[in-house]
């Protein structure tokens, strides 16, 4: 084998929770080790380690990103109650991805992987569908109250100056919920611009979607800060690639998405883009088979499967039962990783070793060896899955033709 390559600067290495935890290793040792000098600079995320650090873990991992510029992160648990009993955990602590979005105020673009073998349930989609994802604020970033009186319930803000605004939200009569969301002008237009960009780079058409018919301030700032900085800086440099930008209701793009042929970024607001980015998953085979990237203003990327921890497998895991789990999203988590490492540091052989494991992992699948999750779905038929090992090994085989080529 020949020598390993040498990295000039690490990646910051975001360990995650479960089974995502058990394939990362294994994908480091099957995958990795042989052929890299791997430089990474390591945090713990997982579940137990958070509650030692009181969550300081995930703050000091998104300073290193902004530091090293490339993360890539496995799959993390966000806490519900039955986890905080689970892991005697002393607080329901919020998601590690929300808070290193914030903290990077970045746009997370999630694009599906196409296989031959794999069709989409969408008939008509023959081409991938990017969901750009804004990663700041609304529902991950929100303030919630439970009532259980009758009361008035009030928007207030109270400027720098001392001047009040106020807004009756609503007179409950009895008990209720409530619930109080932010966003920013800085962070809606760093959004913009990434979108802009990426549909530029991509030469696609750009959507926009939200409900401004009903969120006549919310939803609307996001429609009007969009439409500002296209007609500013974007409308002739799109006119010069053929392509167009447009804002629709996040309905009517829903139902336009579902007629189209695909090959366009749906740019959408946290939540929308959270749920969107998993149908489109779905729709063209599976969650693990999508790729997710975050990227900031300034220039910072993380990488990152866009599935969760994968809990029913890692208990038959711990029972000491061979799974049969997908390991593709996080392959190209750490080729994505690997291949911007490669670019920002002008380092050729690096980047030729990204698209050579990108090359044997699409390969794997097609030639047949696919995990139960898409062997029930393979066009022609599969009898029988491959565990996640056997499937890692095949990948590895590939990977050597590959890099012999």
């Amino acid at each position: 084998m020949a020598l390993r390559i040498e990295m000039k600067n690490p990646l910051v290495e975001l360990d995650g929770d479960e089974m995502t935890r058990i394939i990362w290793r294994m994908i480091k040792e099957i995958l990795l080790l042989p052929y890299l000098d791997l430089k990474t600079e390591y945090y713990d995320l997982g579940l137990k380690n958070r509650e030692k650090t009181a969550d300081q873990v995930t703050i000091e991992a998104a300073s290193a990103i902004k530091k090293h510029r490339v993360g890539v992160k496995c799959a993390t648990i966000t806490p519900n109650a039955t986890r905080v009993k689970e892991y005697g955990l002393r607080e329901m602590y919020k998601s590690p991805n929300g808070t290193i979005r914030a903290f990077l105020d970045g746009t997370v673009f999630r694009q599906p992987l196409l296989v031959q073998n794999i069709k989409p349930l969408v008939k008509t989609w023959t081409k991938p569908i990017t969901i750009a994802r804004h990663a700041y604020g609304d529902l991950y970033k929100d303030v919630e109250l439970r009532i259980e009186e009758a009361g008035k319930a009030e928007l207030v803000f109270t400027s720098a100056q001392g001047k009040i605004k106020r807004e009756v939200i609503h007179n409950f009569a009895g008990s209720g919920v409530l619930l109080g969301m932010h966003n920013l002008d800085q962070s809606i237009a760093s959004f913009a611009r990434s979108c802009f960009d990426y549909a530029l780079k991509h030469k696609q058409d750009l959507w926009f979607a939200a409900k401004d018919t009903i969120s006549k301030k919310y939803d609307h700032t996001f429609k009007d800060i969009f439409a500002e900085i296209f007609v500013s800086e974007y409308k002739e440099k799109f006119a010069a690639q053929g392509i167009e930008y447009f804002y629709t209701l996040i309905d009517d793009a829903v139902a336009r998405l579902m007629r189209s042929t695909g090959g366009m970024v749906l740019a959408c607001k946290n939540y929308d883009g959270d749920v969107l980015s998993d149908l489109v998953a779905s729709a063209f085979g599976s969650l693990a088979m999508m790729t997710s990237v975050l990227v900031s203003p300034q220039g910072e990327y993380l990488y990152e499967a866009a599935h969760g921890t994968v809990q029913r497998h890692y208990y038959r895991h711990l029972q000491g039962e061979a799974t049969s789990t997908n390991a593709m999203a996080t392959i190209f988590a750490w080729s994505g990783a690997l291949r911007k490492r490669g670019e920002l540091d002008r380092l050729v052989p690096l980047v030729n070793f990204a698209a050579c494991l990108e090359k044997a992992a699409r390969q794997t699948v097609e030639d047949g060896y696919l995990t139960k999750d898409l062997a029930e779905m393979a066009e022609p038929p599969v009898q029988g899955a491959v565990n996640t090992i056997k499937f890692l090994e095949e990948v590895r085989a590939r990977l050597d033709r590959s890099l012999a080529d």
